[in-house]
Formats: structure tokens, C-alpha cells, sequence
């Protein structure tokens, strides 16, 4: 008997040509599912740019053109992007059914077009720096820690690629 009266609650609602909102508090539960919050839109993005960077930095170490010091070196800093990347994932909770989004790909999975090169892996970090700190004032307090954290450490990327 509950299930059936369950069931016609919405019928109900339809009949009498009002919301489910009109009758209760809080978010219409027949609306549907409500959209993804500011903060949750700004993660996805930041962290398809995390991806993306790790990308990158896959070509460079797998293009093998490099000195074994300079491998190190971007073996190092993809590392380090490979850490940004989950601790960024770990902060991602969408609601469940929700479509999967680029965010859950796997970071190596995107080819990168033309040859990767000192001087682009310093402009994306660059960019990256920029991007981040562009995000902070619009995101919550704990959010923002973490997007001055990469920051900053994108920055220390740059100097280590000698730029």
C-alpha cells in the first residue's frame, strides 16, 4: 500500500496541476537530477587540464630524444603531475548515475599532436600557473588550497625545465 501511494504521488501532483516543490520544502525530487555545482563544473575542467599535462609530459619522456639527465628530470615532474591528478580526482563526488564525464579517462589516453618540446612543456606549465590562480577567488576555501598548491608547484616546474 505504501509503493501504490508512493507511485501516485506524482500522478497526484500532475492531476491537481502543481509541483511536487509546491508541497514540500527543498529541492523538487521529481524535477529531476539538479545540476552539478560552480565547484564541481571547475574540478572537471582543472582536472581535464591535469590530464592533458600529463599527456604531455608521457610524449616527452616517450619520445626518448632527451639526455638521461633531462628523462629525469620529466619523469620527475610527470610524477608530480600524476599526483596533482589524484589528489584532484579524490575531491570529484558526483552524484550517482550521473553521465561519465572526461575526468574519469585515463590521463595517458590522449594523443598529442606535434613534437614536445622544453619550450612548450614551460608554456603549459606557465598556463597552467595562470589558469589556477585565475580559479581561486571563485571556488571554496579548500578547493582553493589545493589549486594554489598545483600552482605553485607548476611554477617550480618551470625553473626546473630552466626557464
Amino acid at each position: 500500500m505504501l509503493a501504490a501511494s508512493a507511485a501516485a504521488l506524482p500522478a497526484l501532483l500532475a492531476t491537481a496541476s502543481c509541483r511536487s516543490s509546491d508541497v514540500f520544502a527543498g529541492p523538487d525530487p521529481l524535477a529531476g537530477r539538479p545540476a552539478l555545482s560552480h565547484d564541481v563544473i571547475t574540478l572537471q575542467a582543472v582536472i581535464a587540464a591535469e590530464q592533458a599535462m600529463v599527456s604531455l609530459y608521457q610524449a616527452a619522456v616517450d619520445a626518448d630524444l632527451r639526455a638521461t639527465d633531462q628523462v629525469r628530470v620529466l619523469e620527475g615532474l610527470l610524477g608530480q603531475h600524476r599526483q596533482h591528478l589524484g589528489q584532484l580526482q579524490a575531491r570529484l563526488v558526483l552524484p550517482s548515475g550521473s553521465p561519465a564525464t572526461s575526468p574519469s579517462a585515463s590521463p595517458s589516453s590522449g594523443a598529442v599532436p606535434g613534437p614536445v618540446t622544453i619550450g612548450r612543456l614551460r608554456a603549459a606549465e606557465r598556463a597552467s600557473t595562470a589558469d589556477l590562480l585565475r580559479r581561486l577567488v571563485t571556488v571554496q576555501p579548500a578547493l582553493a588550497q589545493l589549486f594554489a598548491s598545483i600552482a605553485a608547484s607548476d611554477a617550480t616546474h618551470v625553473a626546473a625545465l630552466g626557464g
